[in-house]
This record gives structure tokens, C-alpha cells and sequence, in this order.
């Protein structure tokens, strides 16, 4: 891969890959160090995408580089959502905190469902699940959150 579809894919698909990686890690620094490992190893060369699957490329070498990185660090800081860059106004700041306080393994499909727009068989493919796997965590997923932000609301 040259230098410069190495820039390209990163600047097409850097912000994906580092939202992503904080939505894993919910820490900056770890998200940047995350999304650096994962161009390095496309930089390396020995990986060959496909054509039109970058992205579900790059996200699923995401989770597992951030699936590495927790079985080393054992690390479940969080940092204040300012400090996140891409951060969505005040009317979607209770649902974004509901998301990020679930689980990882909840986490990470509900990113990629309704984030990036994957579809349940996408999402299984990066995430490297079943499908049947993504379908379940996405309906507790959605339970959780639903009993979270009724919480908030009676509040």
C-alpha cells in the first residue's frame, strides 16, 4: 500500500476508527493509541483489502486491537464527554451517556448499529459473532437502555 492510499483511507475513515475505539476504551489517549496501531498495521503491508470493505476492515481490526489492549491493561477509565471530540449537542447527551455506560459487549454493536450504520450481519462479521449473537446483545442492549433513560426521564 503507498503512502498515499494510506493518507486517504485515513483521512476517509480516521474519525470512524477513533470513534469507535473510544466508544470501546472511554478514554482518549487509549482510543488515539488504538487507532494509530491499527493504520500502522495496514501500513505494515501485509494486508490486502478489499475493494468497498475498508472500513468493516479497519473497525473490526479495531475491536480486536481494543479487545488486546484490555486483556494487557486491565484499564476501565472514563474521561468527561467534553474531552471527546465529536460530541453531539445536549438533547442526545442522555442517550450518548446510556450507551456509553453499557456493558463493552452491548457497547460495541449499538456503536456500530446505530453510529455506523452497520447492519446485524455486518456488525457480526467485524465484531466476529453470529448472528443470532448480535441480534441478542442488540435487544438487551436496547432493554438496558430503555430502562436507563425512563430512569432519567421520571427524574
Amino acid at each position: 500500500m503507498t503512502t498515499d492510499q494510506l493518507a486517504g483511507l485515513f483521512a476517509q475513515y480516521g474519525d470512524d476508527v477513533y470513534r469507535f475505539a473510544y466508544s470501546y476504551t472511554r478514554h482518549a489517549a487509549d482510543a488515539e493509541d488504538v487507532c494509530q496501531s491499527v493504520f500502522c498495521r495496514l501500513a505494515d503491508g501485509r494486508t490486502e483489502l478489499e475493494p468497498g470493505k475498508e472500513k468493516a476492515w479497519l473497525l473490526q481490526c479495531t475491536a480486536n486491537a481494543c479487545r488486546n489492549r484490555f486483556r494487557f491493561l486491565r484499564r476501565w477509565e472514563s474521561v468527561p464527554l467534553e474531552e471527546a471530540e465529536g460530541i453531539p449537542d445536549e438533547s442526545s447527551r442522555a442517550v450518548l451517556d446510556a450507551v456509553l455506560s453499557l456493558p463493552m459487549k452491548y457497547r460495541a454493536p449499538v456503536h456500530l448499529f446505530y453510529y455506523e450504520g452497520y447492519s446485524q450481519s455486518e456488525i457480526a462479521e467485524i465484531l466476529n459473532l453470529s448472528r443470532t449473537a448480535v441480534q441478542t446483545r442488540m435487544l438487551r442492549a436496547r432493554a438496558m437502555l430503555k430502562e436507563v433513560l425512563s430512569d432519567d426521564i421520571t427524574l
